[in-house]
């Protein structure tokens, strides 16, 4: 039976678990290699996947190119005024010291493929390297392996690192991992520090893992409610958490968020990390012996502040977007990843559970096998984290990434009990095929691997021609004639517009960014409405070019939803008398139109 820490582990004698951090670093490295190798292709064409990751580019060469560092509007996007972008700078330094770097070696195009293809995987090292120190802690020394090894086989986590993926996801999801790792540290006040530090940064980045990270440091403050002697660790997670909000605020905080807004680091929560921190200081000040005077006075602490949230931000405690009823319909509602995982079909939420269900069971088996044990305490954390997780799926399949990443402790610790029971039989094929059996079945692989080997049902004939525009109109070959144009503000999908402005010297009138409601909206009215509507819309945003992609997924609502609309008009050929086509190369998958003067 596998033998788990009873106490805080001294430094092991044998070369591999004593040198882990070098050992996960040569991992991280081949991992690197790999998925370079795997989209050299994507990288090769600039194939950037995701709207997001085509704005954070256009973001950091607006950076470049001379807009200010709390600016972040981005004007090429409902020009002239811009649209309103909530993200914060943090996230764009390594990518620009990476153009920085090597642009003198290998000139600007080479050195900004070299950027994004080397970004997304600096926050897998960090994720890797956080898991493998959480497992090493928690389970046993040589147990790093399987924490940082089982990251790369989380399907919906692996493509948040992926090279091309440069939006803050990865970096969300890297300082997710750190946390876990502080809550499982046994030294108190390096745990505290490690977490609150955490926290600071994932905030000053963005708000997705708030809950998470919230639940966290409750849980820092029930073990000092349970064990007095925890008061080290929740005064330095205060102490760092107050001190890293207010510098990431200072440093990063854009000129919009200083506004009070609920969906980024603002005065909203940059006012609940200070009152946090300094009630949580003032609580470990305190030297009060009995746990359930400690259990009241946190809990009063709990109170003043969710008191003092509701009286000063009652604009915040519903969906930080605060869209409008309309938007809601009309865009928000189709996103997809804001849906419930069991809205996207067993062949998608069967692979992305496996491995968060896995760490479930894992964490739950190791909070009974600890209960009696020190241990026990830097467990609850993962294990809560775990199930809540899980849990969000049934809100948003957004959640994911975190799940999958949230879920490696638990898997990890699950693999150390089923692996000895395995490779001590005396007989070859039980050690061999056991081994694989049970990676299989802690990592969550096996159950991609039984999905995909069941013969999906016939592709309908739209969803082909769907996936097939989708992959060729974001190409440099299709978008190269549109870039040869003079520049000009462009009515194209929301979807479209991030990618537009990120490989070509044209504006947008929208991308799909919540705070800029209105502009998202004159889109969604143009294609959805008659013709005259389209043509106010152009007029009002200064657009002389019309440009649509057949058949890319957001064309598809129009053409469902609006078949009077001017989407379904053009493509049944009606095209209004006030626009012109402008020629592009033939079988190109775009199609354009001039305003005639």
């Amino acid at each position: 039976m596998a033998s788990f820490p009873q106490h805080p582990v001294n430094p092991p004698a044998d070369p591999f678990t004593r040198r882990w951090g070098w050992w996960t670093a040569t991992l991280w490295l081949l991992a690197a290699i790999a998925l370079i190798v795997v989209k050299w292709s994507a990288i090769r064409w600039f194939a950037l996947g995701d709207t997001d990751d085509s704005l954070r580019i256009a973001e950091v060469n607006s950076w470049l190119g001379g807009q200010g560092w709390y600016d972040l509007r981005q004007y090429r996007l409902d020009p002239p005024g811009g649209a309103n972008i909530h993200w914060s700078r943090l996230v764009d330094l390594p990518i620009a010291g990476i153009i920085l770097a090597l642009k003198p070696l290998l000139g600007f195009a080479v050195a900004e493929k070299a950027a994004v293809a080397v970004a997304p995987l600096l926050p897998l090292g960090v994720a890797m390297g956080s898991l493998a120190l959480a497992v090493r802690r928690l389970v046993a020394p040589a147990a790093f392996a399987l924490g940082a090894l089982l990251l790369l086989c989380g399907q919906s986590a692996l493509f948040m690192f992926m090279p091309l993926r440069i939006d803050h996801h990865g970096w969300q999801l890297a300082m997710l991992a750190l946390a876990v790792a502080g809550s499982a540290d046994p030294k108190g006040a390096r745990g505290g520090a490690t977490l609150g530090i955490a926290t600071a940064l994932s905030l000053t980045i963005g708000l997705e893992m708030l809950p998470y990270l919230a639940l966290a440091g409750g849980v820092t403050a029930l073990r000092w409610v349970a064990d007095r002697g925890e008061r080290a660790r929740m005064a330095a997670y205060a102490a760092t958490l107050a001190a890293g909000a207010a510098a990431g605020y200072v440093i990063f905080a854009s000129y919009a968020n200083r506004a009070p807004v609920c969906d980024a680091l603002s005065p909203v929560w940059l006012s609940v990390c200070l009152g946090a921190g300094g009630l949580l200081v003032a609580l470990a000040a305190l030297r009060v012996e009995r746990w359930w005077l400690r259990l009241l006075l946190a809990g009063v602490a709990g109170a003043v502040l969710a008191g003092g949230f509701v009286h000063f931000w009652p604009d915040c405690l519903g969906r930080p977007e605060r869209v409008s009823p309309e938007l809601d319909q009309l865009w928000l509602s189709h996103v997809r990843e804001a849906k419930p995982i069991y809205s996207h079909g067993w062949r998608v939420y069967l692979p992305t559970l496996a491995l968060p269900l896995a760490g479930v069971v894992g964490a739950l088996a190791m909070l009974w096998r600890t209960r009696r044990t020190p241990t026990f305490a830097g467990w609850v954390t993962p294990a809560l984290l775990a199930v809540s997780a899980c849990l969000m799926l049934l809100w948003q399949a957004r959640a994911g990434p975190a799940a999958q990443l949230l879920g490696v402790p638990g898997a990890a610790a699950l693999g150390w009990m089923l692996l000895p029971r395995v490779t001590r039989d005396r007989r070859t094929a039980v050690r061999l095929g056991g081994t694989v059996a049970a990676l299989l079945l802690v990592s969550g692989v096996a159950v991609p691997l039984i999905v995909n080997a069941i013969p999906p049902a016939k592709e309908a004939r739209g969803r082909k021609a769907v996936a097939l525009a989708n992959r060729r109109c974001p190409t440099l070959p299709a978008l190269a004639p549109i870039a040869k144009l003079p520049a000009a503000t462009i009515l194209t999908f929301v979807d479209f517009g991030p990618r537009l402005i990120a490989t070509t010297h044209h504006s947008a009138i929208a991308g799909p960014y919540h705070r800029n409601g209105a502009a998202i909206l004159d889109v969604q009215h143009a294609f959805r409405g008659p013709p005259e509507v389209a043509r106010d819309v152009m007029r009002r945003h200064g657009a002389t070019l019309l440009l649509i992609c057949p058949g890319m997924s957001e064309s598809t609502i129009y053409a469902s939803e609006a078949k009077r609309g001017l989407y379904a008009q053009l493509m049944r050929g009606r095209v209004p008398a006030w626009l012109t086509p402008v020629p592009l190369p033939k079988g190109s998958p775009l199609r354009l139109w001039r305003v005639v003067p």
